[in-house]
């Protein structure tokens, strides 16, 4: 019987010892969000209209996501020789699940600013899929995106 509750106790100590200011962090999977991530290509539909874009030629576009807040840069590669490109935004967003929704706190296109954009998300090993609506009345936007993104490998 000692030697079971000499056990117990030691087993406790090492638990205790071992968890100690890993309360509160979030565990890191495969799976998840935070990163940087590159803009592979996205799909617009707006009513009958499908549009297609390759984003990995003549301009690029990353998100970068931590775990409160995104940001997104995209811009043409020949430094605006033809046409220039340039767009970024941020703000913050939750996950639960599969739902990722954005709220755009900053947008090079201010008529953006103060909304937010529910998505649906899949991750799967390095490639992200994010789905859903971005609507806009005052802007005339009403569309269903389709955005494939690779992830950005550490530089070690």
């Amino acid at each position: 019987m000692k030697r079971v509750i000499g056990f117990i106790i030691i087993v406790s100590m090492l638990i205790s010892c071992n968890n100690t200011g890993t309360m509160d962090k979030p565990a890191k999977t495969g799976k998840s969000i935070e990163g940087t991530w590159k803009l592979v290509s996205a799909t617009t539909i707006i009513k009958q209209d499908t549009t297609v874009t390759d984003y990995t030629g003549g301009q690029e576009m990353i998100k970068v996501i931590n775990g409160s807040h995104f940001a997104f840069l995209r811009h043409d590669l020949n430094q605006g020789k033809d046409t220039a490109i340039f767009g970024a935004g941020g703000g913050t967003y939750t996950l639960s699940g599969d739902n990722y929704t954005e709220l755009l706190q900053f947008c090079n296109e201010r008529g953006w600013e103060g909304h937010s954009f529910s998505f649906t998300i899949s991750i799967k090993e390095d490639t992200l899929l994010q789905t859903g609506v971005e609507k806009l009345p005052k802007e005339n936007v009403d569309q269903y995106i389709i955005e494939k993104y690779v992830r950005v490998k550490n530089k070690e």
